[in-house]
């Protein structure tokens, strides 16, 4: 006698059909059966009854939170109104064509795709309700047990907003493209539309506000680009000629390293051509330029790199916050009052040994594995552990064999702070792919000074047509 045929028996049970049933099982809250009667895959049964992890948040944050999750015995769900993470320190390399989006940027999506526990949704948060334990959000309201805000940091500008408009911060990949639009579009415009010499002037000079490592990284590569990239590629302006302003508010740039680095960044962005202006505090900004003080600068391309406020959902959890927007958390990176939620990344703010942690990716990367230890010993009845920073070092780049780095006890400058910048940095990129895309392009670019993303896209503002400027 025959037994049922393949179509009666069911699709044949390999292990990424059973990873999809499995999948469509948790979401619905019961275990399932696959393939013959009474066998079911490997997996966790009754997910509803775990705990529930809700992370707001997919930056280094929110990622490396629902990570450090992945043998936990919780439920996760990640909330993100972009569908990828995106490696923020690389962002000026596209903002000046020298990287494409793709390659700093992965979908959360397939980053997580093999964690069984953890589901990702691409949602805007609008609200947090820390007395009910909900989360609203564009895609439906969540109960939690715990919950993880990672929601960053924007640009602020000190209480003049209309300046956003002419002045871009750096934050994601779409001010990455505007920025790359606008400094691209600039020599062009110089090119075609300037009647006059002052006019092409301002279109060839390009002003950076803030001496931070943003800035000074913005600073150093559009001098590169300048003087060696698109130096031979037009044919009535001098690309060399472009004057590359850098303006810092305070004495010195780069503030929080040591006044020697700091010295030393100056002196290596000046041999790259860039102007620097320190104590220097801009009091105006227009489509035509910058005001500093008594002083008018004219230019078209103005770029914003001189500070950031905290993202406003840290005003909805009830909790202290400092100038800044940001949650002053408690030792173990919980909001006081609220011990289930906690606030890590950009917009949690604790001090350690009289100094606030560094906002920067590494101590949101300490900060997530340590909030997620801290949550299974709250599961399994053990005391919360404080969090303690340690500090491996900063580094920032200035150009072509150019960087700072301050190692603690050790301080590197030129090359080998240069090459010590490359090779971190490839390391902390996500996925093979992306770090040898990264790696490839910047051989390509150290031997031939070319830069392989030069295209520009979108419309951007609207502009009246101005008249051609004659040909010489």
């Amino acid at each position: 006698m025959k037994g049922p045929s393949r179509r009666a028996r069911g699709p044949k049970p390999t292990p990424r059909n059973a990873r999809i049933a499995q999948r469509r099982a948790d979401e619905r809250g019961s275990p399932i059966t696959f393939g013959e009667p009474g066998r079911t895959p490997k997996a966790r049964k009754e997910p509803l009854h775990l705990p529930h992890v809700v992370i707001v948040g997919g930056g280094f944050g929110g990622l490396y939170a629902a990570k450090a999750l992945r043998h936990a015995p919780v439920r996760i769900t990640l909330l993100d109104r972009k569908n990828h993470h995106l490696f923020q320190p690389l962002l000026y390399q596209v903002a000046t064509a020298g990287l494409n989006p793709a390659e700093i940027a992965a979908p959360i999506r397939r980053v997580l795709r093999d964690q069984r526990n953890v589901r990702v949704l691409l949602a805007e948060v609008t609200g947090v309700d820390p007395k009910e334990r909900t989360v609203t959000s564009s895609a439906g309201t969540f109960g939690y047990d715990y919950l993880i805000v990672a929601t960053g940091a924007s640009h602020s500008y000190f209480g003049h907003e209309e300046w956003a408009a002419m002045a871009p911060g750096l934050k994601s990949l779409e001010d990455a493209l505007e920025i790359r639009r606008r400094v691209l579009l600039a020599f062009e415009k110089a090119e075609c539309c300037a009647p006059s010499q002052e006019e092409r002037a301002a279109w060839l000079t390009f002003v950076i506000v803030g001496g931070g490592p943003t800035g000074v990284e913005l600073a150093g590569t559009l001098a590169e680009v300048a003087h060696h990239t698109v130096a031979n590629d037009f044919r009535v302006i001098d690309p060399t000629a472009a004057r590359i302003v850098l303006v810092e508010g305070i004495d010195r740039v780069l503030p929080t390293y040591s006044a020697l680095l700091s010295a030393r960044a100056e002196r290596q962005l000046q041999r790259l051509g860039v102007e620097v202006r320190t104590n220097a505090r801009v009091t105006g900004i227009d489509a035509q330029g910058v005001q500093i003080g008594e002083e008018r600068i004219a230019a078209k391309t103005v770029l914003w790199a001189a500070g950031v406020k905290a993202s406003p959902l840290g005003q909805a959890l009830g909790a202290p916050l400092d100038r800044a927007g940001r949650v002053k958390v408690s030792p173990d990176l919980s909001v006081p009052g609220h011990p289930e939620i906690f606030v890590i990344g950009d917009l949690a703010v604790l001090e350690q040994d009289g100094s606030p942690v560094p906002g920067l990716a590494p101590a949101a990367i300490q900060e997530a594995r340590h909030t997620a230890k801290n949550i299974v010993r709250s599961i399994q009845g053990e005391e919360r552990r404080p969090f303690r920073y340690l500090d491996k070092g900063t580094l920032a780049t200035i150009g072509r064999n150019a960087a700072v780095a301050d190692l603690g006890r050790l301080e590197l400058s030129g090359f080998v702070a240069w090459l010590a910048w490359l090779l971190i940095h490839v390391f902390f990129l996500i996925g093979f792919r992306n770090r040898l895309l990264v790696l490839f392009d910047w051989a390509f670019s150290y031997l031939t000074y070319e830069r392989s993303a030069r295209l520009i896209t979108g419309d951007g503002p609207k502009a009246a047509p101005a008249e051609p400027a004659p040909r010489r």
